[in-house]
């Protein structure tokens, strides 16, 4: 067995292990990674949702303002190792990087003693569905009919019109430019996270990543120039020139503010903290790289930070599971 194979499985293990049979063989979570399978159609070894990606690597450095909200060890100052995967959204590994899908920048920091912080990040506010229950159906609407090879729109219309909270981040990348490069764009985490700064003294916090390049889309134009691979090369340029530097940033929940819904996102008028800094320093040469054996489940957190009640981010770790299962029987196959 290959050492990437090896790291893979021993990640299996673990998350698995945290994990019940029942919960694992539960079908909303298989439910949820078929439909992902069926949208894509079979890609043998691929991450079932971001499947095209590349792997990174830096350093991320907490400030004081983050230690106010938080005792986690993350933000000491110290200089935290981060693993970063960027990728494009959808199933296929091959998927174009002209697509008016999400970008996503999926971390884990490597804290002392062991810890970890995973977190998987999108370039849009809010997230596709309210309600894990909504993910299959809402896949399964778009999914081409064998027949035609096209997804039916009537289809699509009956689903929205039922569930019209999924409609929202459609909206927002409709009107949003293609990014430029995976250093120009925001991202942002959709759901809700309390942040303890003490027993009983906590706040509930979303977070983003704001480049410190400026956010940079492409034009119509422009578009029109591009071939489908431009996104991972830019970075790799980018990067040999200068790292690349996001702002962590914090909003900071108010009283009536939803906490378990990531479809809407919260007023502007929130307050707003810079918690630290992200330095991407290095891109794989290649599209593999240690981000590979990552299943990157939100739930992975450090001391100080704990999930909200979301019902979608409380539903990940199962799907994670069962996807990161079947790459590694695939993998093994090959």
């Amino acid at each position: 067995m290959k050492p990437l194979l090896l790291a893979v499985a021993a990640s299996a293990a673990l998350g698995s292990s945290l994990l019940a049979p029942e919960v694992l063989a539960q079908s909303p979570a298989e439910a949820q990674v078929n439909a992902l399978e069926g949208l894509a159609g079979p890609q043998p070894g691929s991450r079932r949702s971001g499947a095209k990606g590349i792997c990174a690597s830096g350093h991320f450095i907490g400030n004081a303002a983050g230690r106010e909200l938080s005792r986690a060890s993350v933000f000491k100052g110290d200089r935290i190792p981060v693993v970063a995967r960027f990728s494009v959204g959808g199933g296929s590994p091959k998927a174009s990087d002209k697509g008016k899908t999400v970008r996503g920048l999926a971390l884990q920091f490597q804290l002392p003693g062991g810890e970890q912080w995973q977190m998987a990040n999108i370039s849009a506010p809010v997230f596709f569905v309210s309600k894990p229950e909504q993910f299959a159906p809402f896949v399964q609407a778009r999914t081409a009919d064998p027949a035609t090879g096209k997804a039916d729109p009537e289809k699509i219309k009956a689903f929205s019109a039922a569930n019209p909270d999924t409609t929202r981040q459609g909206a927002y990348l409709a009107q949003a430019p293609v990014p430029a490069s995976y250093g120009t764009v925001n991202f942002w985490g959709v759901n809700a996270f309390e942040f303890e700064a003490a027993p009983g003294k906590s706040r509930f916090v979303r977070w983003q990543f704001v480049p410190e390049a400026g956010v940079q889309g492409l034009s119509e134009d422009q578009l029109k120039a591009m071939g489908d691979e431009f996104l991972a090369a830019e970075l790799r340029e980018r990067v040999a020139k200068a790292p690349v530097s996001f702002d962590f940033r914090l909003q900071l929940a108010e009283a009536g503010d939803n906490l378990t819904d990531p479809t809407l996102a919260w007023p502007d008028a929130r307050p707003v903290v810079s918690a630290g800094k992200l330095v991407i320093d290095k891109v794989a040469d290649g599209m593999g790289g240690a981000c590979d054996a990552m299943t990157f489940n939100p739930l992975v957190l450090p001391t100080g930070i704990k999930p909200s009640a979301d019902p979608v981010l409380n539903a990940r770790a199962a799907p994670y599971a069962i996807s990161l299962g079947r790459r590694l029987t695939e993998a093994a196959k090959k």
